[in-house]
């Protein structure tokens, strides 16, 4: 993340929005999601404002619903950053 914030800032970028969704039946991440997004803010040197974290199941459905995999789509947007 670290080289892709600099690559972004370096074309004259800044984050707009983060939205990251988990898809996993196990393990509950409730507790770890505060911290997951501290770590992101950090990372990319925004706000805890801009960024957004949720958890879904699959319903026992597929290979994340059987527990054999997890999932996580993240969507990112970019602004312009000012000068």
């Amino acid at each position: 993340m670290e080289h892709a914030y600099e690559v972004m800032t370096g074309y004259g970028y800044k984050i707009g929005n983060i939205d990251v969704t988990l898809i996993l039946e196990r393990p509950k991440v409730a507790n770890v999601k505060p911290a997951m997004k501290e770590n992101i803010v950090q990372l990319l040197h925004t706000t805890p404002g801009r960024v957004n974290i949720k958890a879904r199941t699959h319903e026992r459905l597929d290979s994340v619903g059987e527990l054999r995999s997890l999932s996580c789509h993240v969507v990112l947007t970019l602004e312009r950053a000012e000068e």
